[in-house]
């Protein structure tokens, strides 16, 4: 299991101090969340503070466009830093080809889905993706409650790709408690925001929700 702290819960004034925090707990990835105030409600970042960010961190990059139209800007936020790019399916009428261009760029491809989106929309990508995120909230805000369709969801998605090595990703609500059952349900990566940064010990969740998620392959 991979734990991907989400930024957007982070200290923006103390960014650089907060993803050292996270990094010394083990943290695998960050989620940097975009968001332009039409896709979803609210308004985050850009390519300058992805590129920002990476210039203070070795961790991989997996960059969630929240946005609409996100084929005219995957060139920048590769060329600031994302490793991978997640763009939602309800904001692509052209999926693959959006997909194909990430990998173009030399990043690794993500699609992403709201939890009113039936997993069979991704039916006819399965070989252009490198990693499917489930959304366990509806998107746009922070410290949302976790949704339990989530998890025969996830299971849903892990039928479809069938042995493809795919990542399956959750997002969204998502404290320790969780761990354990999304990793039973299919989960390789945990994407947690408000239960990380808002904690006091921000490592020390890191490393709980790791130990949480191992425990269903002891079980």
């Amino acid at each position: 299991m991979k734990i991907a702290p989400s930024i957007l819960s982070a200290d923006f004034a103390a960014l650089a101090d907060d993803i050292a925090r996270v990094e010394a707990g083990g943290a695998d990835q960050l989620h940097v969340d975009v968001m332009d105030g039409r896709f979803v409600p609210n308004i985050t970042i850009g390519p300058v503070v992805v590129e920002a960010i990476r210039k203070r961190t070795r961790l991989p990059l997996d960059v969630h466009l929240m946005i609409v139209e996100p084929e005219r800007y995957l060139a920048d936020f590769v060329s600031a830093g994302a490793d991978m790019v997640t763009v939602h399916v309800e904001a692509c009428p052209h999926l693959q080809r959006a997909l194909a261009q990430i990998r173009e760029l030399g990043a690794k491809a993500g699609a992403a889905l709201n939890p009113a989106t039936h997993p069979e929309a991704i039916q006819y990508v399965l070989d252009d993706l490198d990693l499917v995120l489930v959304m366990s909230v509806n998107p746009g805000f922070g410290g949302q409650k976790f949704i339990p369709s989530a998890y025969p969801k996830i299971r849903h998605v892990r039928t479809l790709l069938g042995g493809r090595p795919v990542e399956v990703s959750v997002d969204g609500g998502v404290k320790v408690e969780h761990a354990r059952p999304l990793a039973e349900h299919g989960a390789t990566i945990l994407v947690s925001g408000s239960a990380i940064f808002g904690a006091p010990d921000p490592a020390a969740v890191v490393k709980e929700m790791r130990s949480a998620a191992a425990a269903s392959a002891c079980s």
